[in-house]
């Protein structure tokens, strides 16, 4: 790997590989590959501002008390902290001390320990003809199929297990990911028969993570599925709905009643709700509360679970988001994506 040196490199061949380093950093290791310190322009200068010399070992500038991940221990909270101090290139190791990866924080938003779902089986009758002879997620806006923005956002959280849930005109969405994307392969999962907006996660084989993403693949948004993610975890839920405020205008005087009695009246009100976005996290036990091979929308599941006194929660969607459900929706997602 061109950003990992011996600790016997000298300070002279290090400032030339800093160069090739996309983060500006290089890790050190030992003899036997175990890592030692970081090495960046900031610290070549301060250990030469104390004495050490253009070909010195990188051992007499290099930083020791370097931050790190530990392989299978996605720390979430501590990736957030790490960017927020601009740490953006992490080396991830293994019990010995050995790097068996990186996360570029220049590249990836975080690395979400979640497995992922698009819901990509319906046949998009309201936006018809459009979706005649194209199923709905490969419509395209601003030159890339509407499922692309959510799969690549997705990817660009760090997320590698992702599965998407195919029916109408299946073979089109199967070809579409036939080849990787960014290195993740996304595979296709065939739902014979149209199972609502949940029911084919039920069918799905096991799952890698404890947590599992579940989304509309016609969604256009910007969610942050770190915050969600954490969100999720902070306040120990079986189900986090992701909800986007909604705002009923009256435009007439609205009585309060008691009977025929009048107990007052408010003036053209306006009343806020949350409503449903199509997006969720839940714990993979949830998934087993879904009947198998039956018709089930996440409302069922949203209720059923509810009624059981398992946790649900509400997660505040505040960014954009488009349900791209018609094709007045559908041509204010083209509009908005000329200008992000």
């Amino acid at each position: 790997m061109k950003y990992i040196i011996d600790i016997s490199t000298s300070v002279r061949e290090a400032l030339a590989l800093l160069d090739l380093s996309e983060a500006q950093t290089l890790f050190v290791t030992d003899g036997e590959g175990r890592m030692k310190g970081t090495l960046t322009d900031g610290d070549v200068r301060r250990g030469m501002l104390a004495g050490a010399g253009i070909d010195s070992p990188v051992s007499a500038v290099m930083h020791r008390d370097f931050k790190f991940l530990r392989a299978g221990e996605a720390d979430v909270s501590r990736i957030r902290e790490f960017r927020q101090n601009r740490i953006l290139f992490i080396p991830i190791l293994d019990a010995d001390d050995r790097i068996v990866d990186t996360l570029n924080l220049l590249k990836y938003h975080s690395l979400l320990p979640v497995d992922a779902v698009l819901m990509a089986g319906g046949k998009g009758e309201r936006l018809l003809p459009l979706t005649e002879n194209t199923p709905k997620p490969l419509l395209p806006v601003g030159g890339k199929a509407i499922i692309d923005h959510n799969v690549d956002r997705i990817i660009s959280y760090g997320v590698r297990d992702i599965t998407v849930s195919v029916n109408y005109l299946a073979g089109q969405l199967e070809e579409h990911f036939a080849a990787p994307r960014d290195g993740v392969r996304v595979k296709c999962f065939h739902e014979k028969d149209f199972l609502g907006t949940v029911g084919s996660v039920r069918l799905m084989p096991a799952f890698e993570h404890d947590t599992v993403l579940v989304m509309n693949s016609d969604l256009f948004t910007n969610i942050d599925f770190e915050d969600f993610f954490l969100h999720f975890q902070e306040y120990g839920a079986d189900l986090s709905v992701a909800a986007v405020p909604y705002d009923v205008s009256i435009p007439l005087g609205i009585l309060d009643l008691d009977g025929r009695e009048v107990k007052g009246v408010s003036e053209k009100p306006v009343y806020n709700y949350y409503a449903l976005a199509g997006i969720y996290l839940m714990k993979r036990s949830v998934i087993a509360e879904i009947p198998e091979g039956a018709f089930f929308h996440a409302t069922d599941l949203i209720q059923k679970l509810v009624d059981e006194g398992r946790k649900v929660i509400r997660y505040p969607l505040n960014g954009t988001w488009i349900d791209i459900g018609t094709l007045k929706e559908y041509q204010k997602a083209c509009d908005l994506v000329k200008h992000l």
